[in-house]
């Protein structure tokens, strides 16, 4: 405020030779990606290999046995963390 007081009653011009580019017109981040790792992928590969062998063997277990709920209240929610899972790490790495 003071500096332009002081430039107002000068009369000079508000952007003199020496500050002409002395303010920061923007700023440009780029986050770095972390690279995929082969070994997590196996293990992300390994875990839904499970999931599928779990869902089958609940999808039987239903059926065989004649229990009284749907295999989804068992099999939705583990598909459901798993894709969630999968999706963040996707995400993070692409």
């Amino acid at each position: 405020m003071l500096t332009g007081l002081t430039q107002w009653i000068a009369r000079r011009p508000a952007t003199s030779g020496a500050y002409a580019g002395a303010f920061v017109h923007g700023v440009a981040v780029a986050e770095p990606r972390a690279p995929r790792d082969p070994r997590l992928m196996r293990f992300i590969l390994t875990c839904w290999v499970l999931i599928a062998v779990k869902h089958v063997a609940v999808i039987w277990a239903v059926q065989r046995y004649h229990m009284p709920f749907h295999q989804l209240i068992v099999n939705f929610p583990t598909w459901l963390l798993g894709t969630v899972a999968t999706w963040l790490y996707w995400r993070r790495t692409r």
